[in-house]
């Protein structure tokens, strides 16, 4: 078995993981940045605001990130029997109701304003000694500021299966998608420019549409997990091959007639309860279980609280890994 480091993961996930704060790092100083120079240049375009206040809520799944590893590092003790992994979750939890709610408010002042027809204006401002519309500036500010997420995107949805960080990959998806709002922004401002008034508002209300997305995406996972679902792919997409995989290594053992797993997400580690029915004729020692349970666990790094229980009978809801739905 690979050494175990101070979050209790192989060296090779540390690596990744030392890499991933390393870029959580670098993106809340980037985006830092481009919430100063977005604020210069904000005017009186709604979807520039929209676009603001997304860039200060995409600091959220970084910060909960970093605190959340504050908390990971801590060793189980017996008022937290199962250490504090659950602490990714909480703050997946926090980041997505935070996305939903002031998605779900801007969404609504886009559509007043359009429902209004309030029509907002673009001024001119005084640069290097010349007269220049300021729409242009925010037009060259927003394509700017679009390469960094496109960088750190990407770099995070590698780091995301191998560490299986549901917040990190969360985040990198949102990076992903900053086009979407740069674009938008930028075809409200030409809309202003061009006498389109609506335009802005309607890119206002995309922008908005797209916090609200990520914000019960990312809510309606954190909720899932911390209800105890059973374990799934870091991206959600399906249950988690471990299931299988450690039901398919029980049920080669000459001692195991049927087995089942209980498996769920404490946050980037698994907690499993194996229900193992033995056959008749040889049933299972204690050093038997010990063994098995250690030989579970090496299974792979991310089974860190195994149990095996043997019973006469599988409990009814309980996974016995044999379909993938």
């Amino acid at each position: 078995m690979s050494r175990r480091t101070q979050y209790g993961i192989p060296e090779a996930q540390a690596q990744a993981l030392r890499k991933a704060v390393a870029w959580e790092w670098a993106t809340i100083v980037y985006t830092s940045i481009t919430i100063v120079l977005v604020a210069f240049v904000v005017g009186n375009s709604q979807a520039m605001r929209t676009a603001w206040i997304e860039d200060m809520l995409s600091l959220l799944p970084q910060i909960s990130f970093l605190v959340a590893l504050i908390f990971m590092r801590r060793s189980p003790t017996r008022r937290f029997p199962y250490g504090l992994q659950r602490g990714m979750d909480v703050g997946h939890l926090v980041a997505g109701v935070a996305l939903l709610v002031v998605g779900l408010n801007l969404a609504v002042e886009s559509i007043t304003g359009l429902v209004a027809v309030e029509h907002p204006t673009i001024g001119t401002v005084q640069l290097f000694g010349r007269t220049i519309w300021l729409g242009w500036l925010m037009v060259a500010v927003m394509a700017v500021i679009a390469v960094g997420p496109f960088i750190y995107g990407r770099a995070k949805l590698k780091l995301a299966p191998l560490l299986h960080n549901k917040v990190l990959y969360a985040d990198a998806d949102m990076a992903k998608a900053d086009w979407h709002t740069n674009a938008a922004s930028v075809v409200g401002v030409l809309g202003i420019g061009v006498g389109l008034w609506w335009l802005d508002g309607a890119a206002a209300l995309f922008i908005s549409c797209g916090i609200v997305w990520d914000g019960f995406k990312n809510t309606r996972s954190a909720v899932l997990d911390l209800l105890d679902q059973r374990a799934r792919t870091y991206e959600d997409k399906m249950p988690h091959p471990l299931i299988r995989e450690v039901t398919d290594h029980l049920r080669r053992q000459p001692w195991v007639a049927d087995v089942a797993v209980r498996m769920r997400d404490l946050g980037q580690v698994f907690h499993a309860e194996v229900f193992v029915v033995p056959v008749k004729s040889r049933p299972p020692k204690v050093e038997t279980l010990q063994e098995v349970t250690e030989a579970v666990t090496a299974l792979d790094w991310k089974l860190q609280n195994v149990v095996i229980i043997p019973v006469p009978r599988l409990p009814a809801e309980a996974d016995r890994g044999l379909d993938d739905r």
